[in-house]
């Protein structure tokens, strides 16, 4: 008998709330049949705007934990911990704990949900910071890159960390069986860089991973690593920089197609290969960074995503626990650690 995966999704937060976590639940509901949801948001607006159809299903494929309460984009994050008890994202998390979910999805304040998982769930052993991590596309497939934002200031000690929980996951995953290692510098020069990132550079050099060397932002997208470590900073700086290359390219590259009518016309013409490379660079296709380093899944969707970059953070989740990465980068990080 095919086991049931239920996923909590916080259908409060984020910039859309539930007009763009609805429809991807909806969608999943319909597509996933191995999936349970636990819808955590205001229970009339929830069953209000589900299809008849997907009505019936109540009890059966989904259910509604009833909240009004959330935590909004711009609160304080240790006010709004403190004060909003019964948040979307609080509930959400806490499902994990208690074994009532496998896994969350929240598209809400990073800092609020990165400082709730870390009180609720707590770290693995061995890890003193989570980390953001997400796929990015390469010429040559995809990379994981960590962390995206988790963490402002970052030690060597911490980005060691970062490397090994990248390292476990791509291991976790299958797709490769020794990732190689890649750390984010200014320069691929082994002089080149702060105390911090030659320190974490001599630490993975000195280590059983495979560490391939430092890695200069023009070198992301070569495909020649598993997994790209920087602190969260950079990291984030680096993933929103990304995305608006890929939106102002796009830009650019219509309106060139508006200018005439000779453009217009090579528009047509050119539209499957402008659409086979849209569909790679997509910013929602790579929606759902995972939270690495906790005693749970927990996967950050976009807070401006749309109900398809919702929908991918909810795959990201469900083949997190399908695969059973938790347990297996734990058993990673743990041997690695007592090898050390």
């Amino acid at each position: 008998m095919q086991k049931k995966i239920t996923i909590a999704l916080d259908m409060m937060s984020g910039d859309h709330g539930i007009s763009s976590a609805l429809p991807a639940a909806i969608e999943c509901i319909e597509k996933m049949d191995d999936v349970f949801l636990i819808l955590i948001g205001n229970q009339t607006e929830i069953q209000d705007n589900m299809p008849a159809k997907i009505q019936k299903l109540k009890d059966k494929r989904y259910s509604i934990l009833h909240t009004n309460e959330y935590i909004r984009m711009e609160d304080d994050i240790l006010s709004a911990i403190r004060s909003k008890k019964k948040s979307s994202m609080r509930l959400c998390i806490a499902a994990v704990k208690d074994n009532n979910a496998d896994a969350c999805v929240s598209a809400g304040n990073t800092g609020a949900l990165m400082a709730l998982s870390k009180i609720i769930l707590k770290t693995i052993s061995g890890i003193d910071r989570p980390a953001i991590c997400t796929a990015l596309p390469t010429k040559k497939g995809h990379m994981h890159m960590l962390d995206l934002g988790a963490n402002i200031g970052s030690t060597s000690a911490h980005l060691y960390q970062f490397a090994i929980m990248g390292s476990a996951l791509v291991q976790s995953l299958e797709e490769s069986v020794s990732p190689r290692i890649g750390l984010l510098n200014i320069g691929s020069e082994e002089f080149k860089g702060n105390e911090t990132i030659k320190s974490a550079g001599n630490m993975m050099q000195s280590s059983a991973l495979n560490y391939g060397g430092y890695v200069e932002g023009d070198d992301i997208f070569e495909g020649n690593y598993d997994v790209i470590v920087t602190d969260g900073f950079a990291g984030n700086i680096a993933l929103k920089s990304i995305e608006g290359v890929a939106n102002i390219i796009s830009h650019f590259i219509k309106d060139e197609f508006k200018k005439n009518l000779y453009n217009k016309f090579s528009a047509l013409v050119s539209y499957p290969v402008m659409k086979g490379v849209r569909k790679k660079v997509d910013p929602r296709r790579y929606n759902g960074a995972s939270l690495l380093g906790l005693q749970g899944v927990v996967v950050k969707s976009h807070g401006g995503a749309d109900s398809y970059a919702f929908g991918r953070a909810i795959r990201t989740a469900y083949y997190e626990v399908k695969n059973e990465v938790l347990g297996k980068i734990e058993s990673l990080i743990a041997k690695k650690l007592s090898n050390e």
